[in-house]
């Protein structure tokens, strides 16, 4: 009869935190989808940032051809007039994955002339969130990033990417929802 108290609340319990737990997963967002960073197809990056929710601890990834394109941080006033002479950070790997570490706006463009001009510039408006990142910083940007701002991680094709929230959600479902009904079931017919 104690039996069923003992082990069947503390795994209901312990299967409940793990749903719990989901909402602090980082989220890799993948700037421009499946288009990349680029300007050889039109692509409205505005409405990308917008359609977007950035926490605190989730990381950006600029898919991009090198040869052709960059990634530059940039002051507002910079990202308003395309102005890349001085960026707080410079990215030109290809693949720069960039976690943001607080709360505020951040603003990215590409920093071969013309492009910014049409459209290869991101403004990032990052909430604050319990959102912790999964992949540890490896390498430094060939400028040092704001301050407590944006930090660069190491490649992204040598990391794999962290489960997004569904995918993490539907394993603990799969493991916790059974052993919960267990749990249950144990304990009603031990009581």
């Amino acid at each position: 009869m104690g039996l069923g108290k003992k082990v069947g609340w503390p795994l209901l319990w312990i299967c409940t935190m793990g749903l719990f737990t989901v909402s602090a997963v980082a989220t890799v967002h993948k700037v421009g989808d499946s288009t990349g960073w680029t300007t050889l197809v039109p692509f409205d990056y505005a409405k990308w940032a917008s359609s977007n929710k950035f926490r605190v601890g989730d990381s950006l990834l600029f898919n991009y051809n090198n040869k052709f394109h960059n990634v530059l941080q940039v002051d507002q006033e910079q990202f308003k007039s395309c102005n890349s002479s001085s960026p707080a950070a410079s990215y030109t790997s290809g693949a720069d994955s960039i976690t943001l570490k607080r709360p505020g706006t951040f603003y990215f463009l590409c920093g071969i002339p013309g492009h910014c001009q049409l459209g290869q510039k991101v403004e990032i408006k990052v909430d604050p969130g319990s959102s912790s990142a999964l992949l540890a910083p490896s390498s430094a940007p060939s400028q040092s990033p704001l301050p407590n701002g944006p930090a660069p991680l190491g490649t992204p094709s040598a990391l794999a990417p962290p489960p997004s929230a569904a995918s993490t959600l539907s394993y603990y479902s799969l493991l916790c929802l059974p052993l919960a009904a267990y749990a249950v079931a144990f304990y009603s017919v031990c009581v």
